[in-house]
């Protein structure tokens, strides 16, 4: 039987903001593990083993307590775990910390804090114009045992064997029926499929989510396993949810990938994924593949613009176990941050965190004490806010689609924006030990004479009468450059 949501809107007035691809377009989302990024008490040092897989006490009232750390970086939205009630207990495999495992739409994981203390974190960052963005899971439910154990009763709203596939195993991911109709965990936590063709399976969901979305104010959804649902199912699901969808569509190839965003507002860029990660891990990295998918994915997808794009997640390896340099993690955090598309930085990217996979990649963040003087927190901070500022003085830069003006073995040059005020973007993969070299950048559509800064060493740089622009290059840093009369007033490098 159907339970109303507790807290429901109307006994607060409370409303989503519906905010539109357009406006999601405009935002920096950082993504928190809920269990793993705060606690209520603030305590940096409350011991969590991710080896574990146990929850370890974060919630929805430490992240409140931490959103200054979050919005220090300029990040204008945050992506927050499933929200919804999973199942208890610790399965021999960890328990449901990390919200994948629901059995109960119409409540709440309390592990995570109550309906007012969610709500509470809604209006905390609407009230610093933030967002708020929540994982939700359609494709299945989480069952303690092996499929002949299921008890379907358990589930709500679908509590009938009728609402989900009969068990079998996915075999063959080139067969997208299989992918569909078969069920992913194992004999310790099976995922029960859901049958989401199914009329009855297709309203209550719809129901459900345009419930969810008004009583929390959400703003956007992340959907997992995405990939794994009837593609039908999406059209009805993202319009009923009425805000911004990105799925997870956990497959490299831009032919595959990039037809879900027919049937959704967005995907999570996991073609762009793939060649930045194996470009900026070592010196002998393909640039030319970065450069060549870059361009392949502009003209596969219906709109590279919004597609979410990351270098890091709760279910990759941690970009800093593939390489300690820290020249290329900052090469990676800037591209990620400045390239097409809505930017996802995964927490704990910012302290140089090394999980290599789940659960080493679910660390506690608060171990890390917050340090905001660490580099590449401080270098997120700049890379958001010229991102932010660029935006700011030019109405079309989220939508001119970046392109490569430049590359060679070692270095990527691109360009987004124009008339003057585009960001130029200049990667290295050499890392920490790369010459000290100077650049000269054609193609940046910059005047002769036309001032420009490298805003994050504060550097102004000078454009040629063969219109190029000498960068200088060093230790494998990354440079970003913009036209320095568009800086006036914006307290960038003290302009």
């Amino acid at each position: 039987m159907k339970i109303p949501l507790f807290l429901a809107a109307a006994a607060f007035g409370c409303t989503a903001s519906a905010a539109t691809p357009a406006e999601w377009r405009s935002k920096i989302i950082y993504q928190v593990l809920t269990d793993r990024f705060a606690r209520a008490d603030n305590s940096t040092t409350a011991g969590c083993d991710a080896s574990a897989r146990q929850y370890c006490g974060g919630s929805y009232q430490g992240i409140i307590n931490q959103l200054d750390y979050i919005q220090g970086m300029g990040f204008t939205a945050i992506w927050i775990s499933p929200i919804t009630y999973n199942l208890e207990g610790d399965t021999g495999v960890g328990e449901a910390y990390h919200g994948y495992w629901q059995q109960d739409l119409y409540r709440l994981n309390e592990n995570f804090g109550t309906a007012e203390e969610l709500k509470a974190l809604s209006t905390a960052l609407h009230d610093r114009d933030m967002y708020l963005m929540v994982d939700v899971v359609t494709n299945h439910n989480g069952w303690a045992g092996n499929y002949t154990t299921v008890d379907y009763s358990k589930f709500n709203p679908f509590n009938s064997q009728d609402d989900y596939h009969s068990y079998c195993e996915i075999t063959n991911y080139d067969d997208q029926d299989n992918v569909e109709d078969c069920w992913l965990g194992d004999s310790n936590v099976e995922l029960v499929d859901l049958k989401t063709e199914s009329s009855t399976v297709s309203s209550g969901y719809n129901s459900w989510i345009k419930e969810l979305v008004s009583n929390y104010s959400i703003d956007g959804l992340r959907i997992d396993t995405a990939k794994h649902v009837d593609k039908s199912f999406w059209p009805d699901f993202n319009t009923a949810a009425g805000v911004f969808c990105t799925g997870e569509v956990f497959d490299g190839d831009p032919a595959y990938t990039c037809p879900y965003q027919e049937v959704l507002d967005s995907v999570l860029n996991y073609p762009i994924y793939y060649p930045l990660t194996r470009t900026f891990t070592s010196s002998s990295g393909s640039i030319s593949d970065l450069a060549s998918e870059i361009n392949t994915v502009k003209s596969t997808c219906k709109d590279s613009t919004l597609l979410g794009t990351f270098s890091e997640n709760h279910d990759v390896t941690r970009f800093a176990s593939l390489t300690s340099d820290l020249s290329q993690a900052r090469n990676v955090m800037t591209f990620t941050l400045l390239h097409d598309g809505v930017p996802i930085l995964y927490q704990g990217q910012e302290q140089h965190y090394a999980g290599t996979s789940d659960p080493d990649n679910r660390a506690a963040i608060w171990l890390s004490g917050y340090n905001t003087s660490s580099p590449l927190y401080r270098l997120a901070a700049s890379v958001n806010q010229i991102r932010n500022h660029a935006m700011y003085v030019d109405a079309d830069y989220l939508t001119y689609m970046n392109y490569p003006i430049y590359n060679d073995t070692n270095t990527l040059a691109l360009r987004k924006g124009y008339d003057g005020m585009q960001v130029i973007t200049v990667l290295s993969n050499l890392g920490a030990g790369g010459a000290a070299y100077t650049l000269n950048l054609g193609s940046t559509g910059w005047n002769n004479g036309t001032q420009v800064v490298e805003v994050l060493t504060c550097t102004t740089l000078t454009t040629a009468s063969d219109g190029t622009v000498p960068v200088a290059m060093q230790s494998g840093l990354p440079r970003v450059l913009y036209p320095k009369d568009k800086l006036s007033e914006s307290g960038i490098c003290g302009l």
